[in-house]
């Protein structure tokens, strides 16, 4: 079970379906500066992504997703992701 402060709610959407849903304690993304982590009570920003995965942390499991370009947005420990679709 993860910790409440350390939780953070993470939506990847694409135009089709909403990919992910749920708790998380951490997510690495690639932006198109360069890959970025992003922790629990991390500051508001909004950034480009480009194709690539993203690596999800939930307690001892971890998840990736292999996306089209798209854009992250952090706010409020809600970090949610618009992706252009699933890389092959």
């Amino acid at each position: 079970m993860l910790k409440t402060n350390s939780i953070m709610q993470l939506s990847i959407i694409t135009p089709e379906s909403q990919l992910f849903a749920g708790e998380v304690q951490s997510v690495i993304l690639p932006g198109v500066e360069g890959k970025f982590q992003i922790l629990n009570n991390h500051a508001p920003f909004i950034s480009a992504l480009e194709e690539g995965i993203v690596k999800v942390k939930m307690g001892s499991e971890n998840l990736s997703f292999n996306i089209k370009s798209g854009i992250a947005e952090v706010l409020k420990n809600k970090i949610s992701i618009l992706t252009e679709g699933v890389a092959k």
